[in-house]
């Protein structure tokens, strides 16, 4: 018989839980690909609204502007990443693979680095 029990533990994903784990549900890739995406999104953002914080302190408004567009921000990749990592767990799962933690963590880890390097060469093309 089958085991359909699914690992959606956040201190497993977070905690790589390896023990000869692999993710074989898309419900499985999905979640991991997308806490992965999210936590290390929350922390890229969370030192850029602590940079704006500092920088604007003496500004009239900066604490309301850097909150609103820190949560602008986190909104839409969260959005992104909601959707990408679908995209990625519905690709493997298509294909008949399973995936393993450490693919989980590059997945998610690595959207945040391509929204970065996306957002910073935008920003560039504009100066």
């Amino acid at each position: 018989m089958k085991d359909y029990s699914v690992n959606l533990s956040v201190q497993q994903v977070l905690s790589l839980w390896v023990h000869g784990t692999v993710l074989q549900h898309f419900t499985e890739m999905w979640y991991w690909v997308f806490l992965w995406a999210l936590f290390s999104s929350l922390f890229v953002h969370g030192a850029v609204g602590l940079l704006m914080l500092v920088m604007l302190q003496r500004h009239k408004q900066g604490r309301l502007i850097s909150f609103i567009l820190v949560s602008v921000g986190f909104l839409a990749s969260g959005t992104g990443g909601m959707i990408t990592s679908a995209a990625v767990a519905g690709v493997y799962r298509v294909a008949g693979k399973n995936m393993a933690p450490l693919e989980a963590l590059v997945f998610g880890v690595g959207q945040t680095v391509l929204a970065v390097i996306i957002s910073i060469s935008r920003i560039l093309a504009t100066l």
